[in-house]
């Protein structure tokens, strides 16, 4: 498969996870770096494990288990692809290697394989809170620091779409840039600053801007952004922003998104105002683990 991140960080990655469990960078080779393992397990031999899921989700990271039981010294296989839905008792992922590598390996890859798939798991929910309309879920930079690419991967595996990857991909003009531009004195006000943005953003940037009330908005149109972002928007208000660009003149209208204040119980609400897009930052800070559990199998 094509890695969400570089071959190289997802080894580094979870190298450093291993030794951050074990104490070691070389986990496979050094047996006495888990006491309880080195204790109860005199011969190291072959063995097998099972990963299954404890409660209804979406899977993602398979790749990523393949990674930390390779590390440690033994083989992962999934059994389930990811992005699909599994239930309870579902079998995820069989594991073959010595006895001392499947526990060696065993909480950092459920560790990653939870976080993901969780992650995956409140991003399906959203997108199904707002099937039927033409809202697409969009994820933020909300996300753990050098885990970001992984995250996003989770986002796309439960349905969701990626936001900018970072400050580099895109232009998006939010609050804190206004104040900034102010304090500077580059700008005086909201319009001041959007248009000193229009004169100096290199041609052919995406460019967004965040507003936070109707009169933002109509200053945001005339500049033609790619997008408007509404922060916390009642919903009334989102529906009259909807039609005011659906009004605007002109070709190359901007999609409008929501953000703020965005939970499963609103989000089909949201969407029915018409958005096009609506960015949830609890996609990536707030995504409970997927409960998922590995179990040694005695013959």
């Amino acid at each position: 498969m094509n890695l969400p991140i570089e071959a190289e960080l997802l080894s580094k990655l979870v190298r450093g996870a291993l030794a951050e469990d074990l104490g070691t960078s070389e986990p496979a080779t050094e047996a006495t770096s888990d006491l309880t393992t080195a204790a109860l397990v005199p011969v190291d031999g072959p063995g097998r494990a099972e990963i299954k899921a404890k409660a209804h989700g979406i899977v993602a990271g398979g790749f990523i288990a393949t990674e930390v039981f390779h590390q440690a010294g033994a083989d992962y296989e999934e059994i389930v692809n990811d992005g699909s839905t599994v239930t309870p008792g579902t079998l995820v992922g069989r594991i073959r290697g010595p006895l001392r590598a499947l526990l060696h390996g065993e909480r950092t890859a459920l560790n990653l394989l939870a976080r993901l798939s969780g992650i995956a798991t409140m991003t399906g929910r959203f997108v199904d809170g707002a099937k039927g309309s033409r809202a697409r879920i969009l994820d933020t930079r909300k996300t753990t620091p050098l885990y970001r690419g992984l995250e996003k991967y989770a986002v796309r595996m439960g349905g969701g779409t990626n936001h900018r990857m970072g400050l580099s991909d895109q232009v998006l003009v939010k609050e804190n840039h206004i104040h900034a531009a102010r304090a500077s004195g580059a700008a005086s006000n909201f319009a001041g600053a959007i248009r000193l943005l229009m004169k100096t953003v290199e041609p052919g940037t995406v460019v967004g801007i965040e507003v936070t009330n109707l009169s933002e908005l109509h200053i945001a149109l005339e500049a033609h952004p790619a997008y408007v972002l509404c922060d916390n928007f009642n919903l009334e208000d989102l529906a009259l922003a909807v039609r005011i660009r659906d009004d605007w003149p002109g070709e190359g209208r901007p999609e409008i998104e929501a953000s703020g204040g965005v939970n499963l119980e609103n989000v089909a609400e949201v969407a029915a105002t018409g958005v096009d897009r609506i960015s949830v930052g609890a996609l990536t800070h707030s995504a409970p683990a997927l409960d998922l559990s590995m179990r040694i199998v005695v013959d």
